[in-house]
């Protein structure tokens, strides 16, 4: 049976279905992770904002939009201004963010999410820069052993020829 041009035969199914009897992946190194503070908020009443115009370089435009986001936390009185990008709602929530933030480290100092990221961090590069120690000194190690041993071949190969 011939099939007109404009109408063709769907082609076959080439979607991947998989088995559910193998374990494709292992969630032990998901469940070693710790769990970081949840993300500091704010309630809305506790700030202002207003919208200002931009600076710095990026032209005419910047300087001509207010697009520039500064929120201000009435109890502790910090001021936050953002100015990322172009949309004033993405700068509000950028500086929202950040106001969260630095109130939380006000308030919790050490037990913040900025502090404890900060020594997850901290801690990672540590790890690294040991590691890597650990790696060169046992290179040195192996090179120092194979410049003994082929000293010691070449001692027993002058014994030998005597």
């Amino acid at each position: 049976m011939a099939l007109p041009s404009l109408i063709r035969a769907a082609p076959r199914s080439r979607c991947f279905i998989p088995h559910f009897d193998t374990r494709l992946f292992s969630t032990f190194a998901a469940l070693n992770v710790k769990q970081m503070p949840a993300r500091p908020t704010i309630d809305e009443s506790e700030i202002t904002g207003s919208y200002l115009k931009g600076s710095g370089p990026g032209g005419q435009k910047i300087n001509k939009t207010s697009s520039a986001v500064q929120l201000i936390h009435l109890p502790t009185n910090t001021v936050v201004k953002s100015q990322a990008t172009r949309s004033r709602s993405q700068n509000r929530k950028i500086a929202l963010q950040i106001l969260a933030e630095k109130v939380e480290l006000l308030q919790k100092g050490g037990q913040s999410r900025a502090a404890i990221v900060a020594q997850t961090k901290q801690k990672r590069k540590a790890s690294k820069t040991k590691k890597s120690k650990r790696k060169y000194r046992a290179l040195e190690e192996e090179k120092r052993r194979r410049s003994e041993d082929a000293e010691q071949a070449g001692e027993e190969v002058s014994e030998g020829k005597e």
